[in-house]
Protein backbone atom coordinates (compact mmCIF):
# COMPACT_ATOMS: atom_id res chain seq x y z
CA UNK A 1 0.00 0.00 0.00
CA UNK A 2 1.37 3.32 -0.85
CA UNK A 3 0.06 6.37 0.45
CA UNK A 4 1.24 9.11 -1.80
CA UNK A 5 -1.36 9.73 -4.55
CA UNK A 6 -1.05 8.80 -8.37
CA UNK A 7 -0.82 12.62 -9.18
CA UNK A 8 2.40 12.93 -7.08
CA UNK A 9 3.76 9.68 -8.35
CA UNK A 10 3.24 10.87 -11.94
CA UNK A 11 5.16 14.15 -10.87
CA UNK A 12 7.87 12.32 -8.91
CA UNK A 13 7.29 14.25 -5.89
CA UNK A 14 8.64 12.72 -2.72
CA UNK A 15 10.61 12.60 0.25
CA UNK A 16 13.44 14.82 -1.10
CA UNK A 17 15.95 13.08 1.88
CA UNK A 18 17.07 16.50 3.37
CA UNK A 19 15.12 16.58 6.51
CA UNK A 20 17.74 13.95 8.38
CA UNK A 21 20.54 16.48 8.24
CA UNK A 22 18.62 19.41 9.73
CA UNK A 23 17.36 17.35 12.70
CA UNK A 24 20.61 15.96 13.35
CA UNK A 25 22.04 19.53 13.22
CA UNK A 26 19.46 20.85 15.39
CA UNK A 27 20.00 17.91 17.83
CA UNK A 28 23.50 18.24 18.11
CA UNK A 29 23.76 21.74 18.59
CA UNK A 30 21.03 21.86 21.28
CA UNK A 31 22.84 18.90 23.16
CA UNK A 32 25.80 21.21 22.64
CA UNK A 33 23.99 24.23 24.31
CA UNK A 34 24.09 22.47 27.75
CA UNK A 35 26.83 22.17 28.85
CA UNK A 36 27.89 24.96 27.12
CA UNK A 37 25.38 27.35 28.82
CA UNK A 38 26.06 25.75 31.71
CA UNK A 39 30.03 26.93 31.44
CA UNK A 40 28.66 30.38 30.91
CA UNK A 41 26.11 30.88 33.94
CA UNK A 42 28.30 28.85 36.49
CA UNK A 43 31.17 31.23 35.14
CA UNK A 44 29.28 34.84 35.40
CA UNK A 45 27.71 33.88 38.70
CA UNK A 46 31.15 33.59 39.34
CA UNK A 47 32.40 36.66 37.84
CA UNK A 48 29.19 38.82 39.59
CA UNK A 49 30.87 41.80 40.91
CA UNK A 50 33.98 41.58 39.17
CA UNK A 51 35.91 44.46 37.74
CA UNK A 52 36.95 44.87 34.22
CA UNK A 53 40.75 44.15 34.39
CA UNK A 54 39.18 40.54 36.37
CA UNK A 55 36.77 39.96 33.52
CA UNK A 56 39.86 40.77 31.14
CA UNK A 57 41.89 37.90 33.07
CA UNK A 58 39.30 35.58 32.92
CA UNK A 59 38.80 35.93 29.06
CA UNK A 60 42.19 36.04 28.20
CA UNK A 61 42.70 32.22 29.92
CA UNK A 62 42.68 30.13 26.41
CA UNK A 63 40.23 27.85 27.39
CA UNK A 64 37.50 30.37 29.06
CA UNK A 65 38.17 32.43 25.07
CA UNK A 66 38.04 29.04 23.12
CA UNK A 67 34.68 28.12 24.86
CA UNK A 68 32.89 31.40 24.91
CA UNK A 69 33.60 31.23 20.75
CA UNK A 70 32.34 27.80 20.91
CA UNK A 71 29.61 28.68 22.57
CA UNK A 72 28.67 31.94 20.48
CA UNK A 73 28.91 29.83 17.04
CA UNK A 74 27.12 27.24 18.56
CA UNK A 75 24.73 29.37 19.68
CA UNK A 76 23.88 31.13 16.56
CA UNK A 77 23.98 28.34 14.11
CA UNK A 78 20.99 26.62 16.67
CA UNK A 79 19.46 30.12 16.22
CA UNK A 80 19.92 29.90 12.42
CA UNK A 81 18.36 25.97 11.99
CA UNK A 82 15.21 26.71 14.15
CA UNK A 83 14.62 29.79 12.36
CA UNK A 84 14.67 28.43 8.95
CA UNK A 85 12.27 25.58 10.02
CA UNK A 86 9.69 28.50 11.33
CA UNK A 87 10.31 30.92 7.94
CA UNK A 88 9.66 27.93 5.49
CA UNK A 89 6.90 26.62 7.44
CA UNK A 90 5.11 29.72 8.60
CA UNK A 91 6.02 32.46 5.59
CA UNK A 92 4.22 32.00 2.11
CA UNK A 93 5.50 33.16 -1.27
CA UNK A 94 8.33 31.92 -2.51
CA UNK A 95 9.57 35.48 -2.84
CA UNK A 96 9.56 36.81 1.05
CA UNK A 97 10.54 33.39 2.20
CA UNK A 98 13.59 33.58 0.08
CA UNK A 99 14.17 37.49 1.91
CA UNK A 100 13.18 36.67 4.99
CA UNK A 101 15.58 33.51 5.15
CA UNK A 102 18.29 36.19 3.46
CA UNK A 103 17.66 38.17 5.85
CA UNK A 104 17.91 36.55 9.24
CA UNK A 105 21.13 34.55 7.71
CA UNK A 106 22.78 37.63 7.09
CA UNK A 107 21.63 39.12 10.64
CA UNK A 108 22.59 36.36 12.42
CA UNK A 109 26.44 36.07 10.40
CA UNK A 110 26.91 39.94 11.40
CA UNK A 111 25.87 38.93 14.62
CA UNK A 112 28.16 36.12 15.65
CA UNK A 113 31.07 37.52 13.75
CA UNK A 114 30.57 40.73 15.85
CA UNK A 115 30.25 38.11 19.12
CA UNK A 116 33.70 36.52 17.85
CA UNK A 117 35.25 40.11 17.12
CA UNK A 118 34.31 41.38 20.96
CA UNK A 119 35.57 38.00 22.71
CA UNK A 120 38.93 38.42 20.63
CA UNK A 121 39.64 42.25 21.70
CA UNK A 122 38.88 41.34 25.35
CA UNK A 123 40.88 38.19 25.12
CA UNK A 124 43.83 40.06 23.37
CA UNK A 125 43.42 42.90 25.44
CA UNK A 126 43.29 45.89 22.81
Amino acid sequence: MELRSSLSRARGLGSAKEGVHHWWGQRVTAIALVPLSLWFVVSAIGLMGADLPAFQAWIGSLFNAVLMVVLVAVLFYHAWLGMQVVIEDYVHGEAAKTTSLLIVKFALAVMAVACILAVARLAIGA
